[in-house]
């Protein structure tokens, strides 16, 4: 996390959590999602504005960790900007040498490989769990042939629970605030 975004937290501990705003697309691009595109519905369904500028998008990626309850965040400052995800908290590129790096430029080891009933592929690594990029499915399946990695089957529906993260924090603080 960026020096200035700590000094930020300490300076200002009581800012209010920001929920609906940001968005992971499957593609790995982050989306901004004001009032007008939150109302239309859901990020699956509205997905907003395309970040394009490299050194948001840089500062977005260095301060993008995970809450206790397995929501994933911006801390963007003082305040948390929770990020709604179109699929899973990590979108992986596979690169030419075989190495695998996430949507924010880290690299990341791979422990486990999953498949759901849709034939997407995900990746369980060393960072957290994570959908390989449409782009690097069929590198990917060359792993899978040559004997590399051996899939596991998974429902789809289960992946949140199984690898512990919350697609919509916004849905979930408003059941919250409900109940």
């Amino acid at each position: 996390m960026d020096d200035l975004v700590q000094q930020a937290m300490a300076k200002w501990p009581n800012v209010p959590d920001c929920y609906g705003w940001l968005g992971l697309d499957a593609r790995g691009d982050w989306y901004m999602r004001d009032e007008q595109v939150q109302a239309v519905g859901p990020f699956t369904q509205s997905k907003g504005s395309r970040l394009v500028h490299e050194k948001l998008m840089a500062f977005i990626a260095r301060n993008y960790v995970c809450d206790a309850q397995g929501q994933w965040f911006f801390q963007n400052g003082p305040q948390r900007v929770y990020v709604e995800l179109e699929a899973t908290p990590w979108v992986l590129r596979l690169q030419p040498d075989g190495s695998i790096q996430s949507h924010t430029g880290t690299h990341a080891r791979m422990q486990r490989c999953i498949v759901d009933e849709h034939g997407r592929l995900y990746l369980d690594t060393d960072q957290g769990f994570g959908l390989v990029h449409s782009q690097d499915v069929y590198q990917a399946a060359e792993c899978i042939e040559a004997g590399l990695w051996v899939p596991q089957q998974v429902l789809a529906q289960k992946l949140p629970n199984r690898f512990g993260y919350v697609r919509s924090p916004q849905q979930q603080q408003t059941q919250q605030v409900r109940t």
